[in-house]
């Protein structure tokens, strides 16, 4: 652990991914661990793991992370409807995202009960490949987007140029 966080392996991340796939579970990787699944290579260390998941399919989901150890901690700001952390007692840390999936592949992620929300385009949702395992992520545009409007830190300066340099993108930092 660096930080009092554990290191949230490569391994760790597929083995957590296979279940849901297994399972039946739609997730798709976000943050750190999204960029790295579309440059195609573990760039640096994360220490969570971003997952969004069909708002229908949660108790699936919790249900099956449960089995795999993880449990919901209390008190994340923010929080639901927002999204909700499942850690283990490893100190792995799983940030979850809830969608609502519109029939034409769009989604809406309720940021709290006065209708604030995050859109996502269809063109979103896409696919990368990491270590010959194909994992379902956010695309370029969409990790683009979410880097901005604050001030970045360290791992988020190492992000968008691992993106630059992958993709040629412009990026805000």
């Amino acid at each position: 652990m660096r930080g009092g966080e554990a290191v949230l392996s490569l391994g760790e991340m597929l083995r957590v991914l296979n279940a849901l796939h297994t399972t039946g579970c739609d997730v798709w990787v976000g943050g750190g661990w999204g960029i790295d699944v579309l440059v195609g290579r573990v760039t640096r260390e994360h220490h969570d793991l971003d997952l969004l998941h069909r708002a229908e399919q949660e108790r699936l989901v919790v249900g099956e992370l449960e089995s795999l150890g993880y449990a919901e901690r209390p008190g994340v700001v923010p929080g639901r409807p927002a999204r909700f952390v499942m850690t283990d007692g490893h100190g792995h840390e799983l940030d979850l995202h809830p969608l609502h999936i519109a029939e034409d592949g769009s989604a809406v992620q309720h940021l709290d009960d006065r209708g604030a929300a995050l859109h996502y385009p269809a063109e979103a949702f896409v696919t990368g490949t990491i270590e010959g395992v194909r994992v379902r992520c956010l695309s370029v545009g969409q990790q683009v987007a979410f880097h901005q409007g604050y001030e970045p830190r360290d791992r988020d300066l190492h992000d968008m140029a691992s993106l630059r340099a992958a993709f040629g993108v412009t990026t805000h930092f």
